[in-house]
């Protein structure tokens, strides 16, 4: 029997792929146990007249690494689970501000795929993960190294 939410193996992710996660809205509760939960109680997360009146924002303002937890969780659910073994590094750049109500989703593109040469079964994956908001906004911009279990020790 096929067991479904299974994530993408190394051949799944030719040089190339494009794929997009489905949307998830940030709410004000996350903003507020994200910033809670890891200590980011700076003024710019936790006082709204500080937003409105000194950095010029209207709302509640998501940090970019409540963002970036957030690409993250939409991409384990779709394209991860039981085939990602190791998470090597990344470049990560915040392109814009990110509010309560705001809705992301992830546009990926390949744009690295090779067999490891010291990791049988295993193969390095390199995507563009641009982080959008609102449908039509990037906001996050990162580049993952990632080791994907293959289906086959052998090259196809």
């Amino acid at each position: 029997m096929e067991t479904v939410g299974l994530g993408f193996c190394f051949e799944d992710l030719p040089l190339g792929r494009k794929f997009k996660t489905i949307g998830r809205t940030v709410t004000e509760p996350d903003i507020v146990n994200f910033i809670n939960t890891i200590g980011m109680t700076e003024v710019l997360f936790t006082n709204l007249d500080f937003l409105k009146n000194e950095a010029g924002f209207k709302g509640r303002l998501a940090p970019g690494s409540l963002v970036y937890c957030f690409a993250e969780g939409l991409l384990a659910q779709s394209t991860m689970q039981g085939t990602g073994f190791a998470f090597l590094g990344m470049q990560l750049d915040v392109k814009g501000p990110t509010f309560a109500g705001d809705t992301l989703h992830v546009e990926c593109e390949v744009i690295e795929s090779r067999r490891s040469e010291s990791r049988p079964g295993r193969g390095l994956v390199r995507t563009r993960n641009r982080v959008m908001k609102n449908g039509d906004t990037l906001v996050l911009e990162y580049t993952p190294l990632r080791m994907i279990k293959c289906r086959t020790d052998r090259d196809a």
